[in-house]
């Protein structure tokens, strides 16, 4: 068993499943759970009375899981807001072919409280005001090749990590907006060069060249869960809610905020909520739709040309 950043990761789903419930571990029933279109997701009930969430990918895609706990851990240690909890990730041969995997506490959802948006803003809130020295420089105890670690680094990650399917660089940056440039849009627009013209290509080039034209440093670094949407936010059996599938790393609040306008489905109560316990800054509204290129870049090169009018309809907005 190897020991990353505290998470167990084993081997085999068998002496995963041994070592969290007791040598007479049996899975007694494997229901297939929807959602997601990146990894296979299962509800295993066991012979022990406890019901566990499996998410499953290739083996070779391992990291998805290690990255996802990572994420999910930072969050938590901000004690601001829930998560689920998780138990292992590891990866199996299997019978036929092998996989990797992420195992954790099932979660029942409850019905909604009557504060859920409102909680969920001013929780949020907090965890943004949360101390983040912890998760740029490590000690050296857990470095290994994904790690980066900056002795001035306010923005970034103690390692890479995926948005989605694809993945992200979290390497150290004094700078906010040079993290953003160099880190965020720039790969994003490299990756999706074919979908551009000439004309493109030098609006981009300006944008790139201008960002601190248009983009502010914080007033203070913020752990982000960096894929914001309401499919990423559960309803917990407290009635409360929780966040899943992070993409974590430390940035300007605004960022977090932006993806929530999105693709919709968070509550005014929400933005009241978390304006009140922590007020954006002046503007923020002109530089929304910049934090949103990259997520929209994302998806550009995730799923294709359906998203190639809004990634240029927001670079002709700054340029």
């Amino acid at each position: 068993m190897i020991q990353t950043n505290n998470i167990p990761d084993y081997t085999s789903l068998a002496r995963a499943l041994v070592e969290l419930f007791g040598s007479s571990v049996k899975i007694v029933q494997t229901d297939r759970v929807s959602g997601g279109d990146i990894n296979k997701a299962y509800g295993l009930s066991l012979n022990t009375g406890d019901k566990i969430f499996m998410k499953a990918n290739a083996k070779e895609n391992a990291e998805f899981f290690t990255a996802e706990a990572a994420g999910l851990n930072a969050i938590k240690s901000t004690k601001a807001i829930s998560t689920p909890e998780i138990l292992c990730t590891g990866t199996d041969d299997g019978e036929d072919v092998g996989y990797s995997f992420l195992l954790l506490k099932f979660i029942k959802s409850g019905g909604k409280k009557a504060d859920y948006w409102e909680t969920l803003g001013t929780e949020l809130a907090a965890m943004h005001k949360a101390d983040t020295g912890a998760f740029i420089n490590l000690d050296g105890s857990d470095k290994d090749k994904n790690i980066k670690t900056s002795p001035d680094g306010r923005f970034g990650f103690f390692q890479d990590n995926f948005v989605g399917a694809r993945a992200q660089k979290n390497t150290p940056s004094s700078s906010w907006i040079d993290f953003f440039r160099d880190y965020r849009l720039a790969p994003q627009f490299r990756d999706a060069d074919s979908y551009f013209s000439s004309d493109d290509r030098k609006k981009i080039t300006k944008l790139l060249d201008n960002l601190d034209h248009f983009l502010i440093e914080p007033a203070y670094p913020s752990l982000l869960h960096g894929d914001l949407w309401s499919g990423n936010v559960m309803c917990g059996p407290d009635g409360k809610a929780m966040l899943i599938d992070p993409a974590c790393y430390v940035g300007n609040r605004e960022a977090d905020i932006a993806m929530t306008e999105l693709f919709g489905g968070f509550g005014q109560e929400f933005y009241e909520a978390y304006k009140k316990a922590a007020p954006l800054e002046p503007g923020y509204e002109e530089r929304r739709d910049l934090y949103n290129l990259y997520q929209l870049l994302n998806h550009l090169n995730i799923f294709g040309s359906g998203y190639l009018g809004p990634v240029l309809s927001i670079v002709s907005e700054y340029v």
